[in-house]
């Protein structure tokens, strides 16, 4: 998510790989990130702001037919963590403006299992004809008395899982007997004690995994130097081999998206743009910007089915936070 251009060198390269739009009515001020990027926001009707449920950390999106389609955490008000959530989906049939919430797409695992306790920040990707889920699971903190979560930075683990269906209104079914990808065993890398934030990617006939990592090292002061990773595999289900060495530094929020036959990324926490040609060396593509979408996820249509197609739209669903509440808004990137 990255400094080898120029400002005009960065307009040219994105308005190569997104399609204008035309000027929207948005619900605040639009933000400046630099003489060429801008993001602008508009409110959303059926899982924006709500009383009774908070929303958070949605998935890419992806069309099928006529109709868009999202994941995200659903919590109860006023919870706001995705530790204590599942994962829901909705429709769009107008460009993510209005959405229809379906249902619940993924509830939290069987008793035992390292997604007991919840399920959250999912992600989707088409393969094949199947759609697969990624989710973050996470169960009860293994010895306290009362079976709850603790969210410390000691043992409360997380790993990814996935589930699959024929359809993207499921049923999705958990794949095998546990995650894909687990923490990593070594005390010092820098995914040892959390992996989040699945981000995906077909490329060179093989699965590319994006995700954010946290070391046990760090302690409480993991959350703010999270790094992405990948890995690798031949087939959605895997198995996965890890890259090992972390790509990006400060990458609390893992998107990445396709550009210019390459792999450009954000990365929420120093709010710098980043591209690698080969999917691995990042360079900063734009120094840090102001105003970027929290918890984003873009409409990439290079996740439905036909991986070869590098355009990507430029618009998304991204998080809105406060006290006691999340909701999700819409963003255009231009």
């Amino acid at each position: 998510m990255n400094s080898i251009h120029c400002w005009w060198g960065l307009a040219m390269t994105l308005a190569s790989t997104m399609i204008s739009y035309k000027p929207v009515k948005t619900t605040g001020k639009s933000v400046m990130a630099s003489d060429s990027v801008k993001f602008s926001y508009q409110a959303i009707t059926g899982i924006g702001l709500d009383s009774l449920y908070n929303r958070r950390d949605n998935s890419d999106i992806i069309k099928v037919g006529n109709r868009y389609y999202v994941w995200y955490t659903r919590m109860n008000v006023p919870v706001t963590a995705g530790y204590w959530g599942a994962i829901w989906y909705a429709t769009s049939d107008d460009e993510g403006f209005t959405w229809t919430e379906r249902g619940m797409a993924l509830g939290r695992g069987e008793a035992g299992k390292f997604d007991s306790h919840a399920v959250f920040t999912p992600n989707i990707l088409v393969y094949e004809g199947r759609y697969y889920l990624y989710y973050t699971g996470v169960k009860p903190t293994p010895g306290n008395p009362k079976q709850a979560f603790e969210n410390n930075s000691i043992n409360d683990v997380t790993a990814l899982g996935l589930s699959v269906a024929d359809t993207p209104d499921g049923p999705f079914v958990r794949v095998g007997d546990g995650p894909i990808l687990e923490i990593s065993r070594d005390s010092s890398a820098f995914d040892s004690y959390r992996i989040d934030d699945a981000s995906l990617l077909v490329r060179d006939q093989k699965v590319w995994l994006y995700y954010k990592g946290r070391s046990i090292a760090h302690g409480p002061k993991g959350p703010a130097l999270t790094k992405m990773g990948v890995a690798f595999s031949d087939n959605p289900e895997g198995p996965y081999r890890k890259h090992g060495v972390p790509l990006l530094d400060k990458s609390h929020e893992v998107l990445i998206w396709t550009m210019n036959q390459g792999v450009a990324s954000l990365a929420s926490l120093d709010s710098f743009l980043n591209f690698a040609a080969d999917g691995i060396h990042f360079s900063k593509l734009q120094n840090k910007m102001t105003g970027i979408p929290m918890a984003p996820g873009l409409y990439r249509p290079h996740l439905e089915g036909d991986h070869t197609r590098n355009e990507t739209p430029g618009w998304g669903i991204a998080m809105r936070a406060r006290k006691n509440v999340t909701y999700l808004v819409r963003f255009e990137m231009k």
